[in-house]
């Protein structure tokens, strides 16, 4: 008999255990070249995307040169002598910048403020619907006006608001004045968030009613029989079961806070709505292409993307710290 043999089972496999630290053994390490040849055919999908964005997204960023370059039409692509930042103190110095600057910041935050929300709110009283049918009904009545272009949107809101429009109407049977409402600076910010919540609180809801499928139920039963009601449910169940999505969506949305709806701006506002109407992108839109100032409007928009950068930096850094969810 051998001297193995001799060694009872239970005491061999101890000092095997021991001996490799009962560890199981570590997988093989996935190189990126190794990855590539495996899965060749997913990433040739991404060579189209990957192409767009360096085409229209990146290779145009070269052009923010003109901002420290004095530009003329006609010359040279990257500006023909370079100046520094004499166009950054050209708008620090202008009174109209700030101008815009006060509103673009007023309407990012009533925009942020109303039309963040609401997606939640409306997601989760959808998903509280028991009735298939009348769900999707609502669901596809919401998802509408999101199909609707900008035009028709504006050409919808200046027929309501118009003095002979519905609006008005319905002020005259309660015997008030007809309002011009477009030609009043002080309604413009009001006739703007309210369309923006119209045409983009059903879409938004997508993400989150995808989101709240993931919740577990065996959660809401257990909620259920510890004694919660329907609002503690959604309180300690539904909303933290989305909380990833709903801080990742926000962080997005402050990092295009300064790219207030041009398109709709530009179509709603007219000189008598400057004061509080006009944006950075509608003056860029004037200074650049009306008034041929690209080199001025360049560093106004490079001002602006700066201060996109900051604001995604810090909402994803805070969010990171706060709730242990973040972008990166």
């Amino acid at each position: 008999m051998s001297a193995t043999d001799t060694v009872p089972p239970d005491t061999r496999e101890p000092r095997r255990a021991r001996r490799d630290g009962g560890k199981p053994p570590a997988a093989p390490r996935t190189t990126w070249r190794r990855a590539l040849r495996r899965d060749w055919q997913l990433y040739t999908l991404a060579l189209l995307p990957l192409a767009f964005f360096l085409i229209f997204r990146y290779v145009p960023m070269i052009g923010n040169v003109i901002a420290f370059r004095k530009f003329e039409p006609g010359g040279s692509i990257f500006g023909e002598e370079w100046v520094g930042l004499r166009y950054v103190r050209m708008f620090l110095d202008d009174p109209t910048f700030w101008t815009v600057f006060t509103n673009t910041l007023v309407l990012g935050g009533l925009t942020l403020l109303f039309c963040f929300p609401l997606p939640i709110v409306l997601a989760l009283l959808l998903n509280e619907i028991r009735t298939r049918k009348l769900k999707r009904f609502l669901q596809s009545v919401s998802y509408l006006p999101h199909f609707l272009s900008i035009v028709i949107v504006a050409g919808i809101v200046m027929q309501m608001t118009a003095v002979d429009g519905p609006i008005n109407q319905l002020l005259k049977v309660v015997g008030e004045e007809p309002v011009p409402f477009l030609q009043k600076p002080e309604w413009f910010r009001t006739i703007y968030v309210t369309s923006e919540m119209w045409q983009t609180v059903g879409w938004g809801t997508i993400l989150y009613l995808a989101a709240l499928t993931t919740i577990d139920d065996q959660l809401y039963e257990a909620a259920r029989i510890d004694g919660a009601g329907r609002w503690r449910q959604i309180w300690h169940v539904t909303l933290p079961g989305i909380r990833p999505t709903i801080v990742t969506l926000m962080i997005l949305n402050i990092g295009t806070f300064m790219a207030v709806g041009f398109e709709k701006v530009l179509l709603l506002y007219n000189p008598l709505t400057y004061p509080t109407a006009d944006v950075i992108t509608t003056y860029l839109y004037r200074m650049g292409v009306e008034s041929s100032s690209l080199s001025y409007a360049a560093a106004i928009g490079l001002f602006e993307a700066l201060i996109g950068i900051v604001l995604i930096t810090s909402a994803n850094v805070i969010s990171r710290r706060t709730v242990g969810t973040s972008l990166w």
